[in-house]
């Protein structure tokens, strides 16, 4: 499934199997996410190299390894880190952010990626899918530390910290379940369209869900948390109204952490950045430190993926995937190639 320069330019190709280089492993992939970010990219709001093949969760089969790989065996169920390539020298790899490299190539972006039937990616970013996790649950791995990132490492959680999260998507209910994990405690907000996902926002432990759209989230906001407002907002839904909503209902002094993409330029009010001296952090995909942590997590049981998969669709429905996604109608969508 490739991607050519312009909006909507994706369609099914016939390619050669790939093998993999020295240092490379040669995966068969069993399940992949479709990401808000593959959105972006059909519609051509999102930095992309095409022609190549789209997408960046995903789970598979070790079925060949090339020269020097060692720890690895064919047969083994893995997941992969996205980053196809990396520096490895500059100021950010040296201090453990190759996300922020500017040499990194990713794959569903840079580099073929996880919608076909097979990826080949260096073996240094392929993890063994713990014992008892699904390739399917396994797809959402990458997500989870993305989540991991921006929520345990970049904006930690204190016990009984007040966290509001705004959007109920995979990201959103990803970070829900770590906030619990954390000893925090949770408020998800949505839209009318977002009735199901706050019900299962519920079900995953958190403390309130608030349709914006029925309801003032503003004074349950603050009878929740005393009048003071939420100590941590993370950002999800990467639609200005959402970030908006973050800056009103965060206390004084209190953290956003930004995870949505927007995929434009917005507008919003600022200089409550300044008067409510609020620190604002961003995050955006996922460094090597995430990924032990997130898989762990997911061994453990402490964060469930398979209930936020809504569709298991062939790959050649990607189209209706990728509409479901677009229209929010689906959750986390997987191809199954």
């Amino acid at each position: 499934m490739k991607t050519s320069a312009g909006a909507g330019n994706v369609e099914i190709r016939e390619l050669p199997d790939p093998e993999p280089g020295p240092g490379e492993v040669l995966i068969e992939i069993k399940a992949a996410g479709i990401c808000g970010t593959d959105i972006h990219i059909w519609k051509d709001e999102y930095r992309s190299v095409p022609p190549m093949v789209m997408g960046h969760e995903g789970s598979g089969v070790v079925v060949a390894l090339g020269d020097g790989v060692e720890g690895l065996a064919v047969g083994d169920r893995v997941t992969s880190e996205t980053f196809a390539r990396f520096c490895g020298s500059c100021f950010f790899c040296k201090r453990g952010r190759p996300n922020l490299c500017p040499e990194r190539r990713s794959i569903g972006t840079h580099v073929n990626g996880v919608f076909a039937r097979y990826l080949v990616i260096r073996a240094s970013a392929v993890h063994p899918l713990p014992e008892g996790v699904s390739f399917e649950a396994g797809a959402l791995s990458e997500p989870l530390a993305c989540c991991v990132h921006g929520i345990l490492e970049r904006t930690p959680v204190t016990a009984g910290d007040w966290v509001l999260i705004s959007g109920p998507g995979t990201i959103g209910l990803l970070s829900l379940q770590l906030v619990k994990a954390d000893g925090g405690k949770a408020i998800v907000l949505g839209t009318d369209k977002d009735r199901e996902r706050l019900a299962l926002a519920k079900r995953l432990g958190a403390d309130e869900t608030i349709n914006v759209q029925a309801q003032d989230p503003l004074p349950l906001v603050q009878e929740l948390t005393g009048g003071l407002g939420a100590d941590l907002a993370i950002e999800c839904a990467g639609v200005a109204a959402s970030f908006d909503q973050c800056l009103k209902l965060i206390r004084k002094g209190g953290r956003i952490s930004q995870g949505g993409l927007f995929g434009k330029p917005i507008s919003s009010d600022l200089e409550l950045i300044a008067m409510k001296e609020l620190a604002v952090f961003g995050f955006f995909s996922h460094v090597p430190s995430a990924w032990d942590r997130a898989l762990r997590l997911m061994a453990e049981g402490k964060v469930l993926t398979e209930p936020l998969i809504s569709h298991r669709l062939p790959l050649n429905e990607w189209q209706r995937g990728f509409s479901l996604m677009e229209q929010g109608e689906g959750l986390k969508i997987l191809l199954l190639p």
